[in-house]
């Protein structure tokens, strides 16, 4: 199999990290702060103050969308399209990644 050096890119972790340069062949990896993977984002400090962003982002979305959409106001008709359509955004890859800045968590609560 053959690697595509264009989507090959080096996420260098840690704080004394002496951030080497890496190669494929004859051409230089370019380097990265932030990269996506299975659908997480993961910065170069480990912090997930990114991926709270634009989680909050999404579900807020989908609010409005939810606002726009249904004529009623009443609990009973809200609250069932809150847990079905904005929950699981909230829930869904932050349940291991829990948001460990306050930043983070007031974001999301905001929501």
């Amino acid at each position: 199999m053959r690697f595509k050096k264009g989507k090959c890119k080096v996420l260098h972790l840690a704080r004394n990290n002496p951030m080497h340069q890496y190669r494929l062949g004859d051409d230089l990896l370019d380097g990265s702060c932030v990269e996506r993977n299975l659908g997480v984002l993961v910065d170069n400090e480990l912090t997930m103050s990114q991926q709270c962003a634009l989680v909050a982002k999404k579900a807020n979305g989908i609010l409005g969308c939810i606002k726009k959409s249904v004529a009623s106001r009443s609990r009973e008709v809200l609250l069932p399209l809150d847990f079905a359509l904005v929950r699981p955004h909230l829930e869904y890859r932050l349940q291991f990644w829990a948001p460990q800045l306050k930043k983070g968590e007031k974001l999301l609560g905001r929501v």
